[in-house]
């Protein structure tokens, strides 16, 4: 078996599609409400029937998206209004391994991660 990725399911799907291309660029796959993107795992979005509102456990799953700089990806998130989590941190020091968290449309969180090496 092999990982191949994360599908979020949303009453909506609209709406965090919109904002997953903001974080990610252009989603690869489109086809009606779905959209989807291919970046080392994938990522897709859809309609659910039984999901409505926010999620209730947004810490159950978190979407992690590696960048360089999670300072700098961070401040363009929340100047995009995503809803702050936890700002940027190092959870071990002595590293350069940094972390931060926002919420996206739906109120899963996202979670900003510097290259784990």
């Amino acid at each position: 078996m092999k990982f191949s990725g994360v599908m979020i399911g949303s009453e909506n799907p609209v709406a965090p599609g919109e904002f997953y291309a903001k974080v990610l660029g252009d989603p690869g796959f489109r086809d009606g409400e779905w959209c989807g993107w291919t970046s080392g795992a994938q990522l897709m979005i859809g309609p659910h029937s039984e999901l409505h509102g926010k999620s209730s456990v947004p810490q159950r799953v978190i979407i992690m998206v590696e960048v360089d700089d999670v300072k700098s990806s961070f401040d363009e998130l929340v100047a995009l209004g995503a809803p702050v989590v936890a700002g940027p941190y190092q959870p071990q020091e002595g590293n350069d391994f940094w972390l931060a968290t926002i919420e996206d449309v739906d109120g899963n969180y996202v979670q900003l991660a510097t290259p784990f090496t």
